[in-house]
């Protein structure tokens, strides 16, 4: 990629990003200039994504751009915070074509829009393969209110928001893995798979409710397990409880082992969070503000882990608690 090209891509793709963000200097230097909120705490939070790993080669590039923005949303939606900007590294083929390009910022500029935010600056590079992009969020919250994961204490509630597995299972309809579902359940679950919904009113909303909090990205007990042993404790999920999607439960009607699946799949970017049992009612409000499903589906409890409990009490054995890009 020549100087000029790389110029002349981020003027034409990446600048427009920009144009609302006075700190941002029109990309035009190396660094932005950043006055968060008087009287508020900065976040900041990172995720890299790799095609072939956190999307497919052949997925539309303007849900990978919503993709890799939504994802870090959902890192500020669980420690409660409101979003500020971003910045973004991108490592593009040599031959980067302008359509796929254009998609990809066409689906970053949608989403600044619905979710409040922009473009403070970053870095565009060539790379022999894969396409590789990492995006540093911004955002703030009221000093004291942020959630942690490490607050919960035995006793407390597990809630998760909207519905778990429908990622995991999305990538599987979309490899070809699930078959004999409806088109209509198929693209739901693609959509879940590329399309995240970062619960990032309900976040801020459960700021002072929730004891902890993270994310759902690597498989809810894996994620969990971050949260009890953050906390100090175990934790016990009824499985029965865990809320599923109506088209998740069509694919579990055709195979029921499909439900470590959803208990340990990754890419559902919901929240997992833990309550004093008398907030349930103020967590119910804050649901219902935020237009998001909430659901009890365990507890904290002494010890360590996490086990995932069937309708008889008995634990149901997983192969692996989720997702590790080690193993």
């Amino acid at each position: 990629m020549s100087l000029a090209r790389e110029f002349a891509l981020i003027a034409r793709h990446f600048r427009p990003l920009a144009a609302e963000v006075p700190g941002a200097l029109g990309l035009l230097d190396d660094a932005a200039l950043l006055n968060p909120p008087e009287g508020k705490t900065l976040v900041i939070a990172a995720d890299a994504m790799v095609e072939g790993v956190h999307f497919l080669p052949d997925d539309p590039p303007e849900t990978i751009g919503r993709k890799l923005l939504r994802s870090n949303l959902s890192d500020l939606a669980a420690m409660g915070a409101a979003p500020l900007g971003y910045l973004l590294a991108a490592a593009l083929p040599r031959a980067v074509d302008e359509a796929w390009l254009s998609a990809f910022a066409r689906g970053l500029a949608a989403d600044q829009q619905l979710f409040e935010c922009g473009l403070f600056g970053g870095d565009t590079v060539a790379t022999p393969g894969p396409t590789t992009l990492s995006l540093t969020i911004l955002g703030w919250v009221a000093p004291g209110r942020a959630l942690t994961r490490s607050g919960g204490r035995p006793g407390d509630e597990v809630w998760v928001s909207g519905t778990i597995g429908d990622g995991a299972l999305g990538l599987l309809a979309l490899t070809g893995r699930l078959p004999g579902l409806s088109e209509a359940d198929r693209a739901f679950l693609a959509e879940r798979y590329r399309l995240p919904r970062p619960r990032v009113v309900l976040g801020q909303g459960l700021a002072g409710i929730a004891t902890a909090c993270l994310d759902v990205s690597d498989g809810l007990v894996q994620d969990l397990g971050h949260l009890a042993r953050a906390s100090g404790c175990a934790a016990e999920i009824e499985a029965t409880a865990v809320p599923l999607s109506s088209s998740a439960l069509v694919a579990l009607e055709r195979d029921p082992a499909l439900l470590t699946t959803c208990l340990a799949g990754g890419d559902d970017y919901e929240l997992v969070f833990t309550i004093p049992p008398h907030a349930a009612a103020q967590v119910e409000t804050a649901g219902l503000v935020a237009g998001v499903p909430v659901t009890k589906i365990g507890r904290l409890v002494p010890g360590a882990g996490v086990r995932a409990l069937g309708p008889d009490g008995s634990a149901i054995p997983l192969e692996r608690a989720g997702w590790s890009h080690f193993e």
